[in-house]
């Protein structure tokens, strides 16, 4: 099989999939290392498709017409709490970060879209030296949340106001931090 052959096939794969595909599922089924799935990948992004990199694999994100930032605060026992129900709402919890008066704005991709996703942040997190971003802004952070449509976003928005998680932005925040961050 051919590069250009395997490379449609991979994306043809990716539009049906509805979840992640690991480089090496991709790699077992076309017979080559999961080093030509990744430089396939690169040149599939290279043409232009929208191919996003989990820790579960690649997807394309078509499916997530809306997105909304939330800010919220909470302490380390909050995380699951809030990031579970995100995901069990619909939302694709897309990444988190902090505005730091120091530092500026630091952000980290999650794509987190399961409970099981959730579940393999929050191992990883525990298991190393470090401490979640929340902890370098005395609990607020944001998330920047991906769904389907807005009526998940708005349940979302009230979910996180109903556990208190929600936080007010403030006058010298910018109100569209995606673009601020991208």
């Amino acid at each position: 099989m051919k590069g250009a052959e395997r490379r449609m096939m991979i994306l043809e794969t990716l539009k049906t999939a509805g979840e992640p595909i690991s480089g090496n599922s991709f790699a077992k089924q076309f017979g080559v290392s999961r080093q030509i799935i990744v430089q396939d990948i690169a040149l599939l992004r290279a043409e232009g498709h929208d191919i996003v990199s989990t820790m579960n694999g690649y997807l394309l994100p078509e499916l997530y017409k809306a997105s909304r930032v939330f800010k919220v605060h909470h302490d380390n026992d909050g995380i699951e709490k809030e990031l579970t129900m995100m995901v069990d709402l619909g939302g694709k919890v897309k990444d988190v970060f902090v505005s730091h008066k120091v530092y500026g704005l630091l952000r980290v991709d999650l794509n987190l879209n399961s409970r099981a996703d959730v579940e393999r942040y929050l191992e990883s997190v525990s298991s190393g030296n470090s401490v979640p971003l929340l902890n370098l802004t005395s609990g607020f952070h944001y998330h920047t949340v991906l769904a389907e449509n807005e009526l998940i976003l708005d349940a979302i928005q009230n979910k996180l106001e109903e556990y208190g998680f929600l936080a007010q932005l403030q006058d010298y925040e910018p109100v569209d931090f995606w673009k601020q961050s991208s």
